[in-house]
């Protein structure tokens, strides 16, 4: 009977851990296609605009911050070896440019909402979830977007900081949508984020 029962687990615990990485496959390909329109640049700093941060808000509002930062740092890795990141840059591309910062705050970007979207379940809302992808889709992206250009530009942090702001509107138009559509599919696919209240 006991052995049984092992047996059943053992095979419960591999079908969880294919799903994870199916999840984490997905995602990792999501923000891949989010980047083939490429990119847009404007102003004179060179930060470009790109829908792959939609994708890195979908990862951590989906599937938390430990598959969200895997599926991220999957990109990441494929991207050295491949041009995967809006505009066909690869990693090693991206990170020696003047915004090698935003690529970097992927991870911590991932991080933050996914632990804050956990701390919100098991019940997804819209308006925190939408509070949640601006702080760590905006605020804590430009936060290492504008430290990354300070490193590697002779911009003032005033001027680095001025040369975010015509981007604010659409990250927070991508805010909205991550939060829209996190509530419908946590709504129809409860327990993708396991809840940390009491944790």
């Amino acid at each position: 009977m006991s052995t049984s029962i092992d047996r059943s687990d053992a095979r419960e615990s591999g079908r969880g851990a294919t799903r994870e990485l199916a999840q984490i496959a997905v995602f990792a390909a999501v923000i891949v296609v989010l980047g083939l329109p490429g990119q847009l640049t404007i102003g004179s700093a060179g930060v470009p605009i790109t829908l792959q941060t939609l994708g890195v808000m979908l990862a951590g509002s989906l599937l938390g911050w430990r598959k969200g930062a895997l599926a991220v740092v999957t990109v990441m890795v494929v991207g050295l070896a491949l041009p995967v990141l809006a505009g066909g840059r690869t990693t090693l591309t991206s990170l020696a440019g003047p915004t090698a910062g935003f690529l970097v705050g992927w991870i911590p970007a991932v991080i933050v909402i996914g632990l804050l979207t956990a701390w919100m379940m098991p019940r997804y809302r819209v308006l925190p979830g939408l509070v949640v992808n601006i702080l760590g889709g905006i605020a804590v992206l430009y936060a290492c977007g504008v430290a990354g250009m300070l490193v590697r530009t002779d911009l003032t942090l005033g001027a680095a900081v001025a040369a975010n702001t015509a981007f604010l509107p659409g990250d927070l138009l991508k805010a909205v949508v991550t939060a829209l559509v996190a509530a419908q599919v946590h709504r129809a696919r409860p327990g993708l984020i396991p809840t940390r209240r009491g944790a």
